[in-house]
């Protein structure tokens, strides 16, 4: 007879979490670059703010693909490092100056800032249940050895 105390529910709270930043990701490349501003009007951004026009594609791509590949879980601890630097710009060059309070004109840089915090967490966490990694890649997580 199982009891509570023998069942973990670690790895459904690290699919949570996972799953939660793939879709923010998803939603902020598809929704807010891609639909809301359109990819010009994101690079026209970018280039406001001092960085490279081009880079507005990259991140686009990288966010989105990023996203769904969280989403499904795949390669989670490869992904979640190649995303941050995008939370790392965004942070510095984007809301940094606008203060704490993401509601300050320009958005602030709290919520940025979590979702770096949150990602390092997830990089560290690995994939967590629901994965699709786990059909194809087992042994190899970090931390986890078969016999």
């Amino acid at each position: 007879m199982m009891t509570t105390s023998s069942i973990s529910y670690q790895p459904y709270g690290i699919a949570l979490l996972r799953i939660s930043l793939g879709i923010m990701f998803i939603a902020h490349s598809v929704l807010l670059k891609l639909l809301t501003f359109g990819l010009p009007g994101t690079s026209a951004f970018f280039h406001s703010v001092g960085l490279p026009g081009p880079l507005a594609y990259v991140t686009f791509a990288a966010e989105a693909i990023g996203g769904v590949l969280l989403v499904l879980g795949i390669g989670t601890r490869f992904v979640v490092p190649a995303l941050t630097p995008f939370l790392a710009g965004a942070i510095v060059f984007v809301h940094f100056g606008n203060g704490w309070v993401f509601s300050a004109p320009g958005g602030g840089w709290e919520y940025p800032a979590f979702l770096l915090v949150a990602s390092v967490a997830q990089a560290l966490l690995g994939d967590g249940a629901f994965a699709l990694s786990q059909h194809f890649d087992r042994g190899h997580d970090l931390g986890q050895r078969t016999a």
